[in-house]
């Protein structure tokens, strides 16, 4: 069967690029191996965020007399119920997609695995499917190291399908999906301890942020054990896990009743047959594209994660975005535009943009830094949330922003407030003399940048 577009993978960019292909007047194949919807509405950003709105409902109600509210004790997670709610939103979500594919007499929809033959030819459920433009957006899965294989594991998906509540809930890798986790099982009333080989948690960061985010979990009961040598584990004849950590300080090992592995993703291309195209991967198996997002093969792009280009959902929609525009609308958009950002969703957020002082300090740049504690912010206080900094690194030349890190209350969102300006590549002295609502967080922002140092 011959079509003008074949799109492999219904992810944020996957999707509404297969709905604006076949606007455009295309015969499309599009094809999905397991979730309408890719990861981020399945088992990703979607039902996470769910789980974490019901975390903070759990800590507001354990943690009301600080401001002068009492609430008597008793209360709890019903796991169950909060896996319903979860899988409600996704229903809702996907029931669209499948309700939008129905009415476009453009799309036709394959449920399975596709594998290339060659260069623009693909098999999938036994038929043959030919299109001069083939775009791949087939995601992640997460990385299992070898000590931990034929282990009852769970994964960032599995998790999502618990509904009873693990009694000690061990977490391998204090990185973003292990926290985000972490913090929301022990809101939950789990015991968690999180495993990390190296000395700090989420080491891309700077250290004070690492420092920080640990401080703040370990205060509402979270273990951490750092520098683990030889992580490993075993299940016992009762079920439980005896995970080892053989770490320099504490007991070589502990028990825990479910297993948590949050220690990376890979890229599914390896599913794809793609020795058969002569599409360009490097030793991670990432696809290497050009800035328009094209393969080192004419027509045959990659977007999303398997890419490589960035692991967000942001970030692939933008994919989309370059590829649509480039294609139909005579556009000039590039992946090097792109500028940095994106979350971390513990309590507090934190919110990112750019380079990170780490980085301006390994790249010598000449950089002026402003810095503010949240406890120096009214609007903070005014809510008992005063963990965090806010952060802004600013070119000394240009008075350019070059990154900005607000770890605190309305961190996820302020960022974008500061994310404004640089794509604006305006100097921060647009924002500096602003006049921002108040009382807000975001009002002390102006006042950072009034002393750079």
């Amino acid at each position: 069967m011959k079509f003008d577009a074949i799109v492999i993978g219904s992810g944020q960019a996957g999707t509404p690029l297969v709905f604006k292909l076949a606007g455009e007047g295309m015969k499309v194949a599009f094809i999905e191996k397991e979730h309408l919807g890719g990861t981020c509405l399945n088992v990703g950003c979607t039902p996470t965020k769910t789980y974490v709105a019901s975390a903070r409902r759990m800590y507001d109600a354990l943690n009301g007399e600080a401001l002068g509210v009492f609430i008597p004790k008793g209360a709890k997670v019903d796991l169950l119920k909060v896996k319903e709610r979860k899988d409600k939103l996704i229903q809702k979500s996907v029931d669209g997609i499948a309700k939008g594919l129905d009415s476009e007499k453009n799309i036709t929809f394959y449920k399975g695995e596709a594998k290339f033959v060659s260069s623009k030819t693909i098999t999938i459920n036994g038929k043959t499917l030919e299109a001069d433009k083939i775009f791949i957006n087939v995601g992640a899965r997460p990385l299992i190291p070898e000590p931990f294989q034929g282990l009852d594991y769970l994964t960032n998906q599995s998790i999502l399908e618990l509904d009873k509540l693990p009694e000690h809930l061990a977490i391998i890798g204090g990185s973003y999906i292990g926290l985000e986790f972490g913090q929301m099982f022990r809101r939950f009333g789990s015991q968690v301890t999180i495993v990390e080989k190296a000395d700090r948690i989420i080491s891309r960061e700077d250290e004070d942020v690492s420092a920080e985010i640990q401080k703040v979990m370990e205060k509402e009961g979270v273990e951490f054990r750092l520098e683990a040598e030889c992580i490993g584990a075993k299940k016992d004849k009762d079920g439980s896990f005896r995970v080892k950590v053989d770490c320099e300080k504490g007991e070589p090992e502990f028990h825990a009743s479910h297993l948590l592995l949050a220690v990376g993703r890979i890229p599914n291309t390896d599913l794809l047959n793609l020795e058969a195209t002569g599409v360009e991967v490097n030793k991670k198996g990432y696809i290497q594209v050009n800035d328009e997002l094209e393969t080192n093969i004419p027509g045959i792009y990659a977007l999303g994660d398997c890419n490589g280009k960035g692991a967000f959902t942001h970030t692939s929609y933008n994919d989309f975005e370059i590829v649509s525009t480039n294609l139909f609308e005579n556009g000039k958009r590039k992946l090097s535009d792109r500028i940095l950002t994106y979350a971390l969703f513990v309590d507090p957020p934190l919110g990112r943009a750019g380079i990170s002082l780490k980085d301006a300090k390994e790249k010598g740049l000449n950089v002026l830094v402003g810095y503010k504690k949240m406890e120096e912010v009214a609007r903070a206080r005014e809510k008992g949330e005063t963990d965090g900094f806010m952060r802004v690194i600013v070119d000394a030349e240009s008075n350019k922003i070059l990154g900005a890190t607000v770890l605190g209350v309305g961190g996820d969102e302020i960022i974008s407030g500061i994310l404004n300006v640089m794509y604006a590549d305006a100097p921060y002295t647009v924002i500096r003399d602003s006049v921002q609502v108040h009382p807000t967080v975001s009002e002390l922002i102006p006042t950072l940048l009034e002393d750079l140092e």
